[in-house]
């Protein structure tokens, strides 16, 4: 077998081949060190964090901050309270928004575009908070579970990408399965969705980051701790760890409060981490199906 000729770069294209890696590299390390601080300023004394004295590795190492937040009995109900929401939630979400999408996709339905129109104005207008709370309040959603589930069910952007997801896939497989007797329902549970994975993959990942990390409902709309999700809990913890920590400070208090102040700072990076690292774990197996889905829910069309 004849040997196949090496393709010789020229002086501009090993000069470009450089560049490009030592740009890649800077890049890499810019969204990299955030991640990495964190975690060695969760494992550091809290007065050198301050200070500003870490910056490679940890110093005055200890893992208190991380005791203090696993040794909290209101952790465990906030996985759990995140787990359940971020679970049932993310199904609720993808069975509304793909009921909605696939008849918006369908060119025989009749006042599509108007539908889409009334949604996406949504998007840019809403009641505002006091309203909101009043209309969930007289729902009943008001310190209830389902208030992080029902009120946040179908996302006008997540619909109109699997909208357009859905008219990228040929009209005539479902035309084919009309003429062969096929109700709605069952093109789109036999045709429509096993084709359609990587869309779906997106939006599992996109609602279920939303629910695992929604805070700001549960702090207007929860006030029971047994309803808490983990965001909140940990807001909780560290509020009150701070709280504390200042006390100590300005009243002397004794060596366990002092041990708290020194670790009020690390506190706050734990909390980061022990609210990031489960997302952080299950998004590599789903990358894939995140980089195609997004590309072919927004350029076809």
């Amino acid at each position: 077998m004849a040997r196949q000729n090496k393709i010789k770069l020229t002086r501009g294209d090993l000069a470009f081949e450089i560049f490009n890696t030592i740009l890649m590299v800077l890049v890499l390390i810019v969204v990299l060190y955030p991640l990495y601080f964190i975690v060695i300023a969760s494992v550091s004394d809290s007065k050198f964090v301050s200070a500003g004295e870490v910056w490679f590795w940890p110093k005055g190492f200890h893992l208190t901050a991380y005791k203090r937040v696993f040794t909290n009995s209101k952790l465990l109900t906030g996985y759990r309270n995140t787990i359940i929401y971020t679970f049932i939630g993310t199904i609720m979400n993808l069975i509304a928004t793909v009921a909605i999408a696939y008849p918006l996709s369908r060119k025989d339905f009749v006042g599509r575009n108007v539908i889409t129109l009334i949604m996406t104005i949504t998007m840019f207008f809403g009641g505002g908070l006091i309203p909101t709370y009043l209309c969930y309040k007289q729902l009943g959603l008001v310190n209830n579970p389902w208030v992080m589930m029902i009120p946040g069910l179908v996302s006008t952007y997540n619909t109109i990408l699997v909208r357009t997801f859905f008219q990228g896939l040929p009209y005539d497989l479902q035309e084919a399965a009309m003429i062969d007797g096929c109700s709605n329902m069952r093109i789109l549970l036999q045709i429509i969705l096993p084709l359609s994975k990587p869309i779906l993959a997106v939006m599992a990942i996109y609602y279920g980051v939303g629910h695992w990390n929604a805070y700001f409902d549960a702090l207007v709309f929860i006030s029971d701790d047994k309803y808490k999700p983990l965001a909140l809990v940990l807001r909780d913890i560290l509020v009150t760890a701070t709280d504390s920590a200042s006390g100590s400070d300005a009243a002397g208090g004794g060596s366990s409060q002092v041990d708290l102040a020194k670790t009020a700072e690390a506190m706050k990076y734990a909390v980061i981490i022990v609210s990031t690292v489960p997302v952080l774990c299950l998004y590599p197996f789903l990358q894939k199906h995140f980089a195609k889905g997004v590309m072919l829910g927004a350029i076809k069309g």
